[in-house]
């Protein structure tokens, strides 16, 4: 797809997806707008430039008006929502603005999108394993229920379901990306495990897992997923991808405490035994896809191993920490708490 004769609407441009979206984007020749609510600096999308080749938009997902001036104003032809509260610690302490963004700010968009349906021609929501619930059977197939039950769980059921009601009954072409857990470079969200284990290591700090480190996940690269996104958005209209889900994942299962030991290993501190909390609350204790369809309709699959994913990530946070202006205020994390005093 020429991506370079679109005009293309990003939300949650700053967050690590929606910035390697961007920079993948502009690299195709399109034109970008970044929807945006804070302006962080340390973003990738703010610190390596690629915010400057954009049209920004600044908003809230929960404010209609902003959304659909972004949508209208800027005559989008294509919608790539990543806009969320995606921690699911933050979610648990307090539901409701994550409930706000994630629920709200899905009907809001895609009810701009259904206004403006002579502009917008393809639509990806980006939902999670998470709208799954808490799995009866694993891996997660696309057939399987949504059944939320955390708020951030809840959240991502919701929205899935929302974007699945306007495919049906408006006809709007919309696919849905669901997958595991997302890394690589640009991920400041410091309490998820790639980018918590990288930074306590870097510190010279034993790395703090709040769970018993034998939940079991999926772990994709992001630039796995980019195109995953690109893909559907490029298939959107087609019968077999309008109002569908896929999953999106590279099939293997690894545990928590093995991520963060293989972590250390790359970055040649295997010294720096994990701190096993075992306090998590609101977290789903195994996660992972089934990606067959992907596959077999995409024809997608990931071009990275989890080895080669991770070396890509710590050699891009070793870049990030040895810049004074990208760390600025960084301290040095306190010293984890003893479980065993």
């Amino acid at each position: 797809m020429n991506w370079n004769q679109h005009r293309i609407l990003v939300t949650g441009a700053t967050g690590i997806v929606g910035s390697w979206v961007v920079k993948r984007l502009l690299a195709e020749k399109a034109s970008v707008v970044c929807f945006i609510r804070d302006w962080d600096p340390r973003s990738e999308l703010i610190r390596s430039g690629d915010v400057f080749k954009t049209t920004v938009v600044n908003g809230r997902l929960e404010h209609f008006p902003d959304v659909e001036r972004a949508v209208n104003e800027h005559e989008i032809d294509t919608v790539i929502h990543l806009g969320a509260q995606t921690i699911v610690g933050t979610a648990f302490r307090n539901p409701w603005p994550t409930l706000e963004a994630n629920i709200r700010g899905a009907y809001n968009l895609l009810e701009a999108c259904r206004l403006h349906r002579d502009l917008v021609r393809r639509i990806v929501v980006a939902s999670s394993d998470k709208a799954y619930g808490h799995p009866q059977t694993l891996p997660y197939t696309e057939d399987m229920p949504l059944v939320g039950r955390h708020p951030y769980d809840v959240s991502k059921s919701c929205a899935d379901l929302l974007a699945a009601m306007y495919a049906e009954t408006y006809g709007m072409p919309i696919a849905v990306a669901r997958c595991g857990n997302i890394y690589g470079g640009g991920d400041l969200n410091w309490s998820r495990i790639v980018p918590g284990t990288i930074r306590s290591a870097h510190f010279g700090q034993r790395p703090v897992l709040r769970s018993d480190g034998r939940f079991i996940r999926d772990y994709i690269f992001v630039a796995d997923i980019v195109e995953a996104y690109l893909r559907l958005a490029e298939h959107a209209e087609r019968p077999d991808v309008r109002g569908h889900a896929f999953n999106f994942s590279p099939q293997s299962r690894v545990s928590v405490l093995d991520i963060t030991n293989l972590i250390l290993r790359i970055m040649e501190r295997p010294d720096l035994e994990p701190v096993i909390l075992d306090n998590a609350q609101g977290e789903i204790r195994d996660q992972y896809l089934d990606a067959s369809k992907a596959r077999r309709i995409l024809q997608w699959t990931p071009a990275h191993s989890l080895d080669d994913g991770l070396l890509r990530t710590v050699a891009w946070y070793r870049e990030f920490f040895a810049h004074p202006a990208a760390t600025a205020g960084f301290q040095p994390l306190p010293a984890p708490p003893n479980p065993n005093p």
